[in-house]
């Protein structure tokens, strides 16, 4: 079952992939020079792009979904880094660029991202057990993840260019990492309690989550390159799902020392990778280039570059 899960969820981050790429697109095509303001978001829903997208979207998220109830949570969350370089490669198929012009620092950064994370599902696969997901486990989950995100999203609307887009994405990341615990839980039920007896928390959580997840995702869309975006996403989200497993699941109880400490390492490796990819894309190099030629400061207001959202152009 761990083999047929991870293939899954292999697929399902295909179908993320093209999703991220396509309402990036829109997100941008729909923005223009106005920011991403609440008229910007009521045109997105009419644009056929963006929800072409929207459905590549949720068929990854239903084949990962399908796989949370096949394998450990530590196990399956991971795979979803493979959206990440699916999605560069998509965004260099659609801006004519070669890999090889890629600057090193962008290919090392993705490179890193991808391999911890991949090296950690493979020390996971083989000591992680599928555990319960109690209703007191759901109901913790609940209060930390809503915490998170609010901390996270005010510090988005505080900040600008990439790190806004940052904290956005991981603000996003850690409300889908919850998704996948809560959809777990209800796979659970399923196969073991009555329908009537299923706890109504996931049943309202896994909605409000996804809706709140998406809407911060698009701002971290309007505010940077989707590859940044999907990063943070892919490292984030099961970093978060890893440690609710872990933490309020007991995923890891068997685990070893060695094996633990492997894992930490890819961890911090993958994040490292993030934070590489933030610094070195191509996009977020030309977003800073402005403010140095007009000579502003860490002190200065908002440039007359800036949109409304605080993000450049």
């Amino acid at each position: 079952m761990t083999a047929l899960a991870v293939l899954l969820a292999a697929l399902g981050a295909i179908g993320q992939a093209a999703g991220a790429r396509m309402q990036h697109g829109a997100v941008h095509d729909t923005i223009g020079d106005q920011g991403f303001g609440l008229r910007s978001q009521a045109r997105l829903v009419r644009n056929s792009r963006w929800l072409l997208g929207l459905l590549a979207l949720g068929s990854g998220t239903l084949l990962h979904a399908v796989a949370l109830g096949l394998a450990p949570l530590s196990v399956v969350q991971p795979v979803g880094v493979l959206a990440l370089p699916i999605t560069v490669l998509l965004s260099l198929r659609s801006s004519g660029t070669r890999v090889r012009d890629l600057d090193a620092q962008v290919i090392f950064s993705v490179a890193a991202a991808t391999s911890g994370v991949a090296a950690f599902v493979f020390l996971a696969a083989g000591s992680a057990k599928a555990t319960a997901v109690s209703q007191d486990a759901q109901m913790t989950a609940t209060q930390l993840v809503a915490g998170a995100v609010l901390v996270l999203g005010v510090l988005a609307a505080l900040t600008r260019s990439k790190i806004r887009c940052v904290l956005f994405a991981a603000a996003c990341a850690v409300a889908y990492a919850y998704v996948s615990l809560l959809v777990r839980a209800v796979s659970q039920q399923l196969r073991t309690v009555e329908l009537l007896d299923i706890n109504p928390l996931p049943l309202l959580g896994i909605p409000v989550a996804v809706v709140l997840g998406g809407w911060l995702l698009q701002h971290a869309y309007a505010s940077g390159p989707p590859e940044l975006v999907v990063a943070c996403l892919t490292v984030i989200d099961p970093l978060v799902a890893v440690g609710l497993g872990i933490g309020l699941l007991g995923e890891a109880d068997e685990v070893g020392t060695w094996t633990a400490v492997g894992e930490i390492g890819c961890a911090v490796v993958a994040c490292l990778g993030v934070f590489a990819l933030a610094r070195y894309h191509p996009e977020t190099k030309e977003r800073r280039v402005p403010a140095t030629v007009a000579g502003s400061s860490g002190l200065s207001g908002p440039s007359s570059t800036d949109r409304p959202d605080g993000s450049s152009p």
